[in-house]
């Protein structure tokens, strides 16, 4: 199947900034059934734009507008083609769990083993680890499904509950939040029965014939466990799901601060200022007419960034994306 992605984000000030230095995580990756056919960023003001690969192998493209602006845009748009991953089944063997182990001695898979920044051990994840009677049983294969399942069960979705950097106890004392929280909770479940998790960022097509909880038109996180015999699999426990053709991996990482789609700093001009974000994404099948502007639609309106990054006078300031 194939995609055509376009996804735009602005930033406006309420005074010219001197100068704006910025990472863009857009670029998907090209693997396994994936494959980016093409793919360009451009930016208005227009910048020379480099690219490299971080130490996980995501393209990351940075740039820097040296001149006074009031305003940024970043415009990443691509044609992807996405294949159905293999079949998981339902459940495997319990000698699966030596398997893993072995799989883990042999591998260097401590980053996604260990406690990272968003996905961490905490006194209520501990609380729901207990509810949910959260333990080694049965296989890895039918262990990581039924949590899979359990999360979207025991979490309702609701956009904009939570902010880019909200610890995952906001979500675990309220039972909602994106798919950015519900991820960084099973990816800290998975860990701490020692099956190998991390985060990824991307897009998931909504079809009209599906039931999907996530929002059309915006980016979308899941996650991917090592299982014996099948390497990585993704599973979107915002949707119930396990990855389809549906869902374009953009970026991996320990959590969402490895991967946010923008992140940059700029200087103001002179003293304080406010700042908002507007973010729209299109997906759509690649046989579809890629509009040439979508604005964005329901809760992709003007962000306010928060006040802890804007106080600054001739300092950095950081900015970045909710999935």
């Amino acid at each position: 199947m194939f995609y055509s992605i376009r996804h735009s984000t602005r930033f406006r000030y309420s005074d010219s900034v001197r100068q704006s230095v910025m990472e863009v995580m857009m670029h998907p990756r090209s693997e396994g059934g994936q494959s980016v056919r093409q793919f360009e960023v451009t930016t208005e003001p227009r910048a020379r734009i480099f690219a490299r690969r971080d130490f996980l192998g995501n393209i990351v493209h940075h740039f820097d507008i040296p001149s006074a602006h009031d305003a940024l845009s970043v415009v990443a748009e691509g044609l992807v083609e996405v294949s159905a991953p293999r079949l998981l089944p339902l459940s495997g063997h319990v000698k699966d769990w030596d398997a893993l182990d072995d799989t883990v001695r042999a591998g260097d898979y401590w980053d996604f083993l260990h406690p990272s920044h968003f996905s961490r051990p905490t006194p209520a994840l501990k609380k729901f680890a207990a509810e949910i009677e959260w333990e080694r049983r049965d296989d890895p294969i039918s262990l990581v499904q039924h949590l899979n399942k359990t999360i979207y069960e025991s979490f309702a979705y609701v956009a904009q509950f939570t902010r880019a950097d909200s610890p995952i106890d906001d979500a675990l004392e309220a039972r909602q939040g994106v798919c950015q929280d519900m991820t960084h909770i099973m990816i800290a479940l998975l860990r701490e029965v020692q099956i190998p998790a991390r985060y990824v960022s991307g897009y998931l097509h909504h079809r009209s014939d599906t039931s999907d909880r996530s929002i059309a038109d915006a980016t979308h996180a899941w996650c991917e466990a090592l299982l014996p015999g099948y390497s990585w699999v993704g599973l979107d426990p915002t949707n119930n799901l396990l990855a389809t053709e549906r869902h374009i991996r953009t970026a991996v990482g320990r959590d969402y601060a490895d991967v946010p789609p923008t992140r940059g700093n700029y200087i103001k001009t002179r003293g304080k200022g406010s700042s908002e974000m507007k973010v729209a994404v299109h997906v759509s099948p690649a046989d579809v007419p890629r509009p040439e502007e979508i604005e964005p639609v329901g809760s992709a309106a003007w962000i306010s960034l928060p006040d802890s990054a804007l106080n600054m006078s001739d300092d950095w300031e950081e900015m970045a994306q909710q999935q």
